[in-house]
Parts: C-alpha cells; structure tokens; sequence
C-alpha cells in the first residue's frame, strides 16, 4: 500500500521508528517531509500528506503531530479525505470499519511508541466493512459536493411549542 506520511517536530523523536514500521510491513512510503525543516507548520504538513490521498497519489496517510488535532482539522478540508486522532487499537479498529478512514491522526505528546505502533498496525490491517458503512459515507461524498438537488440527509424537524413570555 503507498502511504503518504507527515510528522512535525512534536512527531519527529517516533518518526524514524514508524516509517522502519511501515518499510517492515512492506508499505510504499511518501514521506512529505524526508529531507525537510520539522519545525514547518502543522498545517503545511497536514495538507501536503491530505493532497496526496485526495489526488489517489497514495492510498492512505499517516501524520504525527503533538495531539493530531490540528492536523486532523486540515486534513479534512480535502475532497475524499476522512482523517480522525485514533488514541488507541479499539478506535484505530472502527475507524476503518465504519468511517473507511483513510488518514490517521495521532498524537506524540499523549501516546508512547508502542501504543502508536499498536494503532498502526491495526488501522493498517482493519478492512472496511462496507455494507450499511458504505451508505453513510455515499452521503459523506454528497455533502463534499454540496449536491443541493441531492440532499444526503433525510431532515426531520421536531418544533417545539412556543413557550409564552411573562409580561412585564
């Protein structure tokens, strides 16, 4: 599988190790920042690893940041792109099972190296279910279209009854 990858310098102490991790599990690897300055922006970095996965030029991402909050907002902010933080095997799991995650976000400063290697390995191995999942990200896609002909959501609006206000 080719994996786009980006850590900043809050990623940078388990970066060697979890690019070793993915060249031992037999991935192709684009590392977005191979020879770069770490110090660079979350955001630059989120969205070099982003376009790569929205362009098909990789089939997932991986990026390393101090929470992977920040980057897991602009990561998002690409057509096709569903990245999510995953703190641990259990979320890494449903990640890809239900949501077809396609860039994981993790956090340096919360998790040791072994946990994020867990987590890895488990969203790496982790099918999509498809089935019922798939419907819910067809309308995932429609919303990134803004298919207003097509609405992905079924709206269902439950009105309240108008509470008097007390005079005076």
């Amino acid at each position: 599988m080719r994996i786009a990858f980006g850590a900043n310098r809050y990623g940078d102490p388990v970066r060697r190790r979890v690019l070793d991790l993915l060249r031992q599990l037999e991935h192709e690897i684009i590392d977005v920042l191979e020879s770069g300055d770490r110090s660079v922006d979350y955001p630059d970095i989120a969205a070099l690893v982003a376009d790569q996965v929205s362009r098909g030029d990789a089939e997932r991402g991986i990026l390393i940041g101090g929470t992977g909050l920040g980057m897991c907002i602009v990561a998002n902010k690409f057509p096709g792109v569903r990245a999510a933080p995953c703190h641990d095997e259990v979320t890494a799991e449903v990640s890809r099972r239900h949501h077809d995650l396609n860039v994981l976000c993790l956090s340096a400063s919360l998790l040791g190296e072994l946990p994020i290697h867990r987590i890895i390995e488990t969203w790496l191995r982790t099918p999509f279910d498809g089935g019922r999942h798939a419907r819910r990200i067809e309308k995932i896609v429609r919303l990134e279209r803004r298919d207003a002909d097509d609405p992905p959501y079924t709206a269902v609006v439950a009105l309240a009854p108008a509470m008097p206000v007390p005079a005076g």
